[in-house]
């Protein structure tokens, strides 16, 4: 089928075009789309070389399917026309997430919510998206309360501005250009999106607006920290859960163990734990320090981790797309 990536270019966008072929997903026509400076630009997939074309150009080309990852404005003005002729777009932007008629999507969680009406898909926020997976199966047999959840973020998250900028700090060169307000190597930043009036950031309430969302329960109470750190690897996040309903926490690790995408690394007498290094360029959720919390009734606390570029992104959107072909809804 003719698949459009909107975004092929940047570092999200390459990695759904390896996803793309590790997956041997059916792509007869690669259409790679990217802004008008790079236009003309080729782009290696499939044993050949494709040329970078304008999205007027996409569109006119009628794909199957548009995989999105360009930012909340392009999305905005561009999944709507993609669309508008018979394509169905998996967009990785903040922009159609919250929007009631779109269905936000983790495969393992909520893929049969799929339907033929569903023009515009969204792909949760990648630091959503680690935390529910291991998350929606205690949910489904303990019922979650509430979640603490503190984040350690890659700033492979930023972008590839972000990474040549700790890149040159690291050499001890002034950056050409500076994505974060302060230097971020040997540092840590709390602070990650914009700042809002009730002074979490954006990031941080993606992650409590999402998670109800795409495990379809509003009570559930959520506080979100999210921290850049000087990591070019995968996000890592410390989680501490509440449940309405007791726990054996045997059960609940191998509730966690089944769970498709998730691996369990829960061995601290040998010193395993998931980490970021070991987590990069895999496609699974790794948890691990799974303990109770001792200071609450029925209350979990565990370390996640995972590679926020794959599954945070690229991965999970491409997995979108083989749910799509699985149910008849692209061909």
């Amino acid at each position: 089928m003719k698949v459009a990536v909107v975004g092929a270019t940047g570092l999200v966008g390459t990695r759904m075009l390896e996803v793309l072929a590790e997956q041997k997903f059916p792509v007869s026509e690669l259409i790679p789309v990217a802004s008008e400076k790079s236009v003309g630009r080729k782009v290696p997939f499939g044993g050949r070389e494709w040329t970078v074309v304008s999205a007027d150009e996409a569109i006119a080309l009628k794909p199957q399917l548009a995989l999105f990852s360009a930012g909340g404005g392009t999305s905005e003005q561009l999944a709507p026309r993609f669309a508008a002729v018979g394509c169905r777009v998996v967009d990785n932007s903040s922009f159609w997430r919250m929007d009631p008629s779109k269905k936000l999507v983790v495969p393992e969680i909520n893929g049969d919510v799929l339907g033929p009406d569903d023009m515009i898909i969204a792909n949760p926020n990648c630091s959503t998206i680690q935390m529910v997976l291991p998350l929606a199966p205690l949910h489904k047999a303990y019922r979650i309360k509430r979640i603490v959840v503190s984040t350690y973020q890659s700033v492979t998250g930023a972008g590839y501005r972000a990474i040549n900028q700790m890149n040159a700090e690291r050499r001890g060169e002034t950056p050409a250009e500076m994505k974060f307000p302060w230097t971020i190597d040997q540092n840590i930043l709390p602070h990650i999106d914009s700042f809002l009036e009730n002074g979490y950031t954006k990031e941080e309430m993606k992650m409590v607006n999402e998670t109800r969302k795409i495990l379809g329960d509003d009570s559930i109470r959520i506080t979100a920290t999210t921290v850049r750190v000087p990591v070019q690897g995968g996000h890592s996040e410390s989680i501490n859960l509440e449940f309405e309903k007791p726990f054996e926490l045997e059960e609940a690790r191998a509730l966690m163990a089944a769970m498709p995408g998730v691996t369990v690394q829960d061995d601290p007498e040998h010193n395993v734990y998931p980490m970021p290094l070991y987590a990069w360029g895999k496609d699974d959720v790794f948890v691990g320090r799974i303990r109770r919390d001792e200071s609450v009734e029925n209350g979990l606390n565990m370390w996640c981790v995972s590679d926020n570029i794959r599954k945070g992104a690229a991965t999970n959107a491409v997995q979108i797309a083989l749910k799509l072909l699985e149910k008849g809804l692209i061909a």
